[in-house]
């Protein structure tokens, strides 16, 4: 049995068709919301120290995902290389650490923790987002890895990991740009001592 279609079919379908293929090119927005400021590395005993603040505010998506106990999950991203005339720089230190906040309905408190060392409770968002935005200094790199006198590029960035979310979650972050949260590459140099 043959179907017979109206003549302005083939015409709907073709535009459809194109619709779709236009609007699956155009890329993601993607949201600058998080800032890397006063980014710099530290000497000390145990090896080198990143300071870092950040300018963070969660739009009203993730908050009211946090409200409902969904813990979000913010890594920091640090690369060190070595430049090299005659080859590509060499990537010398590659480190991350994840701060975790969640929310306690029944206690209503807030957590962050950041992860293996320190958890902590706050009474109010502003507060446990301190934590995030202020984070306490961490070594990331031993004293013996880098040389002293060699410069070094730094990179540092911090994003929203959704890769840490519920599964279900996961899927809907992927499809909003409400959980799309990430600093662009903080780039510096840095003599070892």
């Amino acid at each position: 049995m043959h179907v017979k279609r109206k003549p302005g079919f083939f015409f709907l379908w073709l535009c459809s068709t194109l619709l779709l293929a236009i609007s699956l090119q155009v890329p993601a927005a993607h949201a600058d919301d998080i800032e890397v400021r006063d980014v710099h590395l530290e000497s000390s005993e145990e090896g080198y120290r990143l300071s870092a603040a950040y300018t963070l505010d969660l739009n009203r998506g993730l908050e009211d995902a946090l409200n409902r106990g969904i813990p979000l999950y913010f890594t920091t991203e640090v690369e060190i290389t070595r430049p090299r005339w005659y080859w590509f720089d060499a990537k010398e230190i590659v480190r991350s650490q994840t701060i975790r906040i969640s929310y306690n309905v029944l206690t209503r408190q807030y957590y962050a923790a950041v992860t293996g060392r320190i958890h902590q409770s706050f009474s109010s968002l502003d507060d446990a987002l301190s934590m995030i935005r202020r984070p306490n200094r961490w070594v990331v790199a031993d004293r013996n890895i880098l040389k002293p006198g060699e410069t070094y590029e730094i990179g540092v960035r911090m994003q929203l990991d959704v890769a840490q979310l519920p599964k279900p979650f996961q899927v809907h972050a992927m499809n909003s740009n409400d959980w799309r949260l990430s600093s662009d590459w903080q780039r510096f140099s840095f003599t070892a001592d």
